[in-house]
């Protein structure tokens, strides 16, 4: 098949765990609104944030591959709607947002993620791709990437090949030269598939794929992805 020049990974739910990240950032989001706009967590539950994100993607359909855009605009709406005037609501939303984004970038690696990260280093160009906010530089992942991209960066979410054709632009390679790695069946699969890449799907969980297009490899063991990737430079 010939040789491999870059790899990319998705970050959420392939190098850890997300949900209890994103549980954890948003018990703190409500603890600091407890404290700065107690008003907000007297008057909303979950489904009123869920309709104002809705509103929020409506009235700016942008927000939809912005998630930390879509998050502060709806920290906003509902700073607003509880009696607070917009300038005052724009900066407190900000505010919320910061404590959000700092615990949303306390993730805890899969076992073996870095060891993996460091030898591939080696070997390939590496970048991530993701269509959340995770920060690879705060997380302290930058050093083992070339570059990172998010839905944000490129205006459009995986499966959308936009973020895999610019990664394909950035280093410069063609689409039979890079492996991307990822959890999701169809934004990371079908996705970089979708461009002409090579994936390897990391199933954790041991389940059957669900998808249409076929990952080229499978792995549930990050410690397998090395041999994963050779095996499709030897075909």
């Amino acid at each position: 098949m010939g040789k491999i020049t870059l790899v990319t990974f998705d970050l959420d739910n392939t190098l850890w765990d997300v949900d209890h990240v994103i549980v954890n950032a948003e018990r703190e989001t409500r603890a600091w609104f407890d404290a700065h706009v107690p008003e907000v967590n007297r008057r909303f539950g979950r489904e009123d944030f869920i309709r104002m994100r809705m509103e929020a993607i409506a009235a700016d359909e942008r927000l939809a591959h912005d998630v930390s855009a879509l998050r502060r605009e709806t920290f906003r709406r509902a700073i607003e709607a509880a009696g607070y005037g917009e300038r005052e609501a724009r900066l407190l939303a900000q505010a919320a947002f910061d404590v959000f984004l700092h615990a949303r970038q306390q993730v805890e690696l899969y076992e073996g993620a870095v060891d993996l990260l460091e030898l591939l280093g080696d070997r390939y160009r590496l970048a991530a791709l993701t269509n959340g906010n995770a920060d690879v530089v705060r997380i302290g992942l930058d050093r083992h990437f070339d570059f990172a991209l998010s839905a944000a960066d490129v205006g459009a979410s995986k499966p959308h090949p936009a973020i895999f054709r610019e990664a394909l632009a950035r280093s410069k390679s063609a689409p039979h030269e890079m492996v991307h790695v990822g959890d999701h069946p169809v934004d990371d699969v079908e996705g970089a598939a979708g461009v002409g890449a090579h994936t390897i799907w990391y199933n954790r969980k041991s389940i059957e794929f669900p998808g249409e297009r076929r990952p080229t490899q499978e792995t549930r063991k990050l410690e397998d992805i090395p041999e994963a990737i050779q095996s499709i430079e030897g075909r």
